[in-house]
């Protein structure tokens, strides 16, 4: 084959070098462009790659009582968690965790459908993993790569059962939650209030998260913490202050009987704040924290005493004779009786009204009584002719005026309202017939339609202990400067008032149905009430709604105590409300507390009773 010529040879070699030149030149300009020019681009993409953001939990305010004392708080805990990956192998990592942090295959099968309904977040397997569990994980760190260890806060309630009712629990938002306006700007896996105040002041509480990054490798596996990149520190939640005290709240389930059901309720009568807010039987909240125990939650919603049940602002009951003092209000409010008035029939044990034939509760009667005398017998044939006297129609609407049908405003999630009719079509509506004005009989003595929580019954007998106004109660302390809201007002003289006042001070003295309740240094004044429930349950609830003072000196304390078949409102009611408001003004002004409280105690002791003692 005959060689190319010299000249062509050349030519040749010149355009390969301007071919090579070229293409040096296209590489060279790519690689400017992609270093220099969109070099912080793709620096970025490579970051994102590498680098995950976490959201980093911010603890809840801390919630104190009335005296600084802390309620609820936040202590470290361990926190297990996955970081995304492939579905499969976040499968196999959590089956390879079952063991050593306790998931059993349901438990797998629930995280795998938190997994897969988002996949930006880790995947909180365990919070409140036990120290063990732990020190296991971190020994086979090497076996989990993507697993992450973190010391987060995590909720802490002082009190246990006593405030379960009042604090309510916590719990990872769900995602029927995160569909609602309430939870806008929420997260999968975030903690919330559920109950109680914790889901009232859920805002407040709440506190902003922070930001941090890890680090992963090619196929999206954790294996480390990323210092180097700035981090938002979370904020915590801002703290709540109580009018509650806490001390007073043990006090009180330490002495409610155990075997019975029902609520006690202590308000300051200055402000309408409430002391104390309690409901048997309780739940510990601390439960709840970190995900309750499935067969624990299976129990408490199974249990016939229903436990999570908020017998203070969710249970009606008959008020019975404790709604006496409401009769004597409105007919002192419209000016149909004079208190030292006696009805014109004395009491004989019966009262007959046309063809109805009606009962006292105390068979050989009472005589003739004055307004005073007829609240400190709790006379039902006085109550029957007062109730005449103001007749049905008006008693209806003035008691539903009053705020018997609705419900207190307190601030919390959840209050009943009460049952009461609004006018006389209530009777049509509910039972398909006009009312004959004896139901007025019923009424007048807190029986019928009438239904009322152990909250709206204390706010009432708080209105007798102030001027006749009452505050809507209040967990929350009141700010700085924060007038107290009148809730509603009775148009009362403080004659009148005072005439109310009377009666209920009968009540507690010789010869009255909660005399031996008395207590030394406190003027306690109230009134029983047993509520009749018909023949297919018998055994009656056992009421007393009462205030309490220092002697010669206006109420401090307003106090509702209800006890599901109780019985007797004089012997189980009454002594639980003076050992706890006895608790409560002792310890406020700085009196030792005593467990031998109340004249009963003294005299089954054989303690002498000293009577009234002033307050040192």
């Amino acid at each position: 084959m005959k060689a190319a010529h010299p000249e062509v040879r050349r030519q040749r070699a010149r355009a390969a070098v301007a071919g090579l030149a070229v293409v040096m030149g296209i590489l060279a300009l790519a690689f400017f462009r992609i270093q220099v020019v969109k070099g912080s681009a793709w620096a970025l993409q490579s970051e994102s790659n590498r680098l995950r953001v976490v959201q980093v939990p911010a603890p809840r305010g801390t919630i104190f009582d009335r005296y600084g004392r802390v309620i609820a708080e936040n202590v470290p805990s361990f926190t297990v968690s996955l970081f995304p990956a492939a579905l499969d192998s976040m499968q196999s990592s959590l089956e390879r965790l079952g063991p050593i942090l306790g998931l059993d295959s349901s438990r797998v099968q629930e995280l795998m459908e938190q997994a897969r309904a988002d996949r930006r977040q880790p995947l909180v397997v365990l919070r409140n993993a036990e120290y063990e569990a732990v020190a296991a994980l971190e020994e086979l760190r090497a076996n989990f790569p993507g697993v992450s260890v973190e010391m987060l806060p995590k909720r802490r309630y002082v009190g246990d059962a006593a405030v379960g009712h009042i604090m309510g629990y916590v719990g990872e938002v769900s995602g029927a939650e995160l569909e609602t306006p309430r939870f806008e700007g929420y997260e999968a896996g975030m903690v919330v209030g559920k109950d109680g105040l914790e889901r009232q002041y859920e805002p407040q509480l709440q506190g902003v998260q922070g930001v941090r990054y890890v680090e992963v490798d090619a196929v999206g596996r954790m294996v480390g913490s990323f210092d180097r990149e700035p981090a938002a520190a979370a904020v915590p939640g801002t703290d709540l202050h109580l009018t509650v005290d806490l001390e007073l709240m043990e006090f009180i389930h330490r002495i409610f009987p155990s075997n019975y059901d029902g609520a006690v309720v202590l308000l300051n009568v200055a402000d309408g704040g409430i002391l104390a807010l309690y409901s048997s039987p309780s739940y510990d909240p601390n439960a709840f924290v970190g995900g309750i125990d499935s067969a624990l939650w299976e129990e408490l919603n199974r249990d016939p005493r229903r436990p999570l049940f908020n017998r203070a602002v969710l249970g009606r009951y008959p008020p019975a004779s404790t709604f006496k003092l409401a009769t004597a209000a409105i007919a002192l409010q419209l000016g149909v009786v004079d208190p030292q008035e006696v009805m014109p029939v004395p009491c004989t044990g019966t009262f007959r009204y046309g063809n109805v034939v009606k009962h006292c509760w105390w068979a050989p009667g009472h005589g003739y009584l004055d307004l005073a005398g007829a609240i400190a017998n709790s006379c039902n044939v006085y109550f029957y002719q007062l109730g005449l006297r103001i007749g049905l129609e008006r008693l209806v609407e003035e008691a539903s005026g009053l705020g018997f049908g609705e419900r207190c405003g307190v601030d919390l999630p959840f209050e009943a309202r009460g049952v009461f009719p609004a006018s006389l079509a209530y009777w049509p509506e509910q039972f398909g017939y006009m009312p004959f004005e004896n139901e007025v009989l019923f009424m007048a003595i807190g029986q019928g339609p009438n239904d009322q929580t152990p909250l709206k019954m204390a706010q009432f007998y708080m209105a007798i202990a102030r001027d006749g106004s009452a505050p809507a109660p209040h967990l929350a302390s009141l700010e700085d400067g924060q007038e107290v809201a009148e809730a509603w007002s009775l148009d009362l003289s403080e004659e009148s008032l005072a005439a109310l006042r009377e009666g209920l001070r009968q009540v507690t003295q010789t010869g009255g149905t909660a005399y031996r309740s008395t207590l030394e240094y406190w003027d306690i004044i109230g009134k029983t009430g047993t509520a009749q429930r018909g023949p297919q349950q018998p055994i009656s609830h056992a009421w007393f709604i009462g205030l309490v003072g220092p002697w010669d000196a206006p109420p401090e304390v307003a106090v509702a105590v209800m006890v599901e078949e109780g019985a007797s409102g004089s012997a189980m009611a009454a002594p639980i409300a003076a050992k706890a408001a006895d608790f409560y003004l002792r310890r406020k002004y700085g009196i030792a507390v005593d467990t031998i409280q109340t004249l009963r105690e003294h005299q089954e002791a054989g303690v002498p009773w000293r009577g009234r003692v002033r307050v040192p």
